[in-house]
């Protein structure tokens, strides 16, 4: 090869192990930069020039060009990546479990300093002394004031948990705007890779590791899944369901239930708009929701990924009462169905402790009611003029009221009779002849003893009042237990495997310098081959000029 040539390869060196020490130096740079993937030198040989070919020769005589820097890529494990994702998803639902559960626990645990149980425990110690002395008016203020301390706490546990299920229902509507965001992101930068790519010159690495994070972050969200076509865009599936394509993104729509006000997220393309009766446009996204919440919760079946759709468990479809049970118990119903409260509440942290906490409240209120009204027409058929136990209209004294009359007791229809909250000794327990009624106030008692209850209709100890609750407090720590130790070992498995990502896709510092000074000596020794060239072809220059 000629000297001329001989510089050419020389200059190729010099190139190539500078765009490497720019690299290597571009890696040291973003080491602790999140989601930056370490990136790496692909060095090839020029094409050899061919000086002859002899058959009897094992290789052919050619001649090398030097060195070319063919690309820098990014070192990234599939496999890796979608275990992360996927545990990371895993373990984001699980966290909000967690979180849900702690705060029922708090919630039923303590009131501003007083646990509901205290509550409960009053108003079981004043109706043992009522059953003592019933006729004692002490006795009947003591309990008519347990009465309302009883209905005020449960009051404050039940709207504690309805504000936290319209808080979690806030924190959706976000979760989804979000989704979206990125969903937009993620097809832009899909665009701009193209662009930079489109040349086959170069590969646009930082706009890949953006998208990643985003792909990383949008794990959490939801269950995805996603594959590369052959032009560096990335498709994703959300929950089964294109959300990002080449060439269009399928944004998620949000229903907002006009009763409720919960957010339902849903495939605004697969909804299915008509006019009504009276000529309005109505919405059916029955065979659009984003997430199916039918699903058994499962990791084998991978139902178990995604906060958003651990949020929209939690938070349920509605503010569950007792009557979300009894649809599920009571046979004589018009609306009895055996598998309600497996499909719709029992999934659901909130509505399911909702509806078991209003039932405590219902076997309460309604008991201690039911055994005056009862006492009350007892005294009537014996003597229809009887007063005993009736208020000024005539009609059975209750120490619970209505607030709306065509609906049961529930904790957000229910109030304190305000007259017996003035006059507790309306109750009297003195029977027409005079006789105290200690029968009446034996019942009470008996209402909190009887182990006749049940909290849901997948729970088959039967227990009484002061048990129920006990339950349903143990119920939750239990469940709460579980979770927090799911959590833990999720939260494990992220790591192990994010650390395993880490080896293959993260940056070395002592690795990088050791190859900044490989590529540091590669470059001088291309100079001085250089500078070799240049001498040689200084010296020829000159001694032919002086012939």
């Amino acid at each position: 090869m000629s000297l001329m040539g001989s510089i050419h390869i020389g200059a190729s060196g010099l190139q190539t192990s500078q765009n490497a020490l720019n690299t290597t130096a571009h890696n040291l740079a973003n080491a602790n930069t999140l989601g930056y993937t370490r990136q790496l030198v692909m060095q090839s040989a020029r094409q050899y020039n061919t000086i002859s070919i002899n058959g009897s020769a094992i290789a052919r005589q050619q001649l090398g060009l030097g060195v070319v820097y063919a690309e820098t890529k990014t070192q990234r494990d599939y496999f890796l990546d979608k275990a992360f994702r996927r545990e990371s998803g895993r373990s984001a639902f699980y966290e909000v479990s967690t979180k849900t559960l702690e705060e029922v626990e708090n919630l039923l645990q303590e009131l501003d300093g007083e646990a509901f149980a205290n509550a409960l425990n009053d108003l079981w110690v004043s109706i043992q002394d009522l059953a003592n002395e019933p006729d004692q008016a002490s006795r009947q203020s003591v309990f008519i004031q347990r009465c309302f301390e009883f209905l005020t706490r449960a009051d404050a546990v039940y709207q504690g948990l309805v504000d936290y299920q319209v808080n979690m229902n806030r924190t959706i509507r976000d979760d989804i705007e979000r989704i979206n965001t990125i969903g937009h992101q993620i097809y832009d930068l899909n665009i701009r890779i193209l662009r930079v790519e489109a040349g086959n010159v170069e590969r646009a690495n930082d706009l890949r590791d953006a998208r990643d994070r985003l792909l990383d972050e949008l794990s959490g969200l939801a269950s995805i899944s996603y594959s590369h076509d052959a032009f560096g865009n990335v498709n994703v599936k959300l929950e089964g369901n294109d959300f990002i394509k080449t060439d269009s993104i399928n944004e998620i729509a949000i229903y907002t239930d006009p009763l409720t006000g919960f957010y339902t997220p849903y495939w605004e393309n697969m909804a299915v708009k008509y006019i009504d009766l009276h000529g309005y446009e109505q919405l059916n996204i029955d065979g659009a929701h984003v997430f199916n919440l039918q699903q058994t919760i499962s990791t084998e079946m991978n139902t178990d990924v995604g906060q958003v759709k651990a949020k929209l468990l939690a938070r349920g479809t509605h503010q569950a009462t007792f009557e979300d049970i009894a649809k599920s118990q009571d046979t004589s119903r018009d609306d009895y169905d055996p598998n309600h409260y497996d499909l719709y509440i029992s999934q659901s942290i909130i509505m399911n402790m909702q509806a078991q906490f209003d039932q405590l409240i219902n076997l309460v209120v309604q008991g201690i009611n039911d055994i005056l009204r009862e006492a009350a027409l007892a005294a009537e058929a014996l003597d229809p003029s009887s007063n005993y136990m009736k208020d000024a209209y005539g009609n059975p004294l209750q120490v619970f009221n209505l607030i709306a009359t065509d609906e049961p007791f529930t904790i957000k229809n229910v109030i304190i009779n305000s007259d017996l909250r003035q006059a507790p000794t309306l109750l009297g327990f003195r029977l027409d002849d005079g006789q105290t009624d200690y029968a009446t106030a034996t019942r009470l008692k008996e209402l909190f003893d009887a182990r006749d209850h049940t909290l849901n209709p997948n729970v088959q100890t039967r227990v009484n009042i002061a048990g129920y609750y006990n339950a349903m407090v143990s119920q939750v720590a239990n469940t709460s237990s579980v979770s927090r130790e799911i959590l833990k070992n999720q939260e494990l498995t992220v790591e192990q495997v994010g650390a395993a990502r880490d080896q293959v896709v993260g940056v070395s510092t002592d690795e990088e310098l050791g190859f900044m000074i490989m590529f540091q000596n590669a470059f001088n020794a291309s100079s001085r081959y250089v500078n070799v060239i240049s001498e040689m072809l200084e010296h020829i220059i000159s001694q032919l000029g002086r012939r």
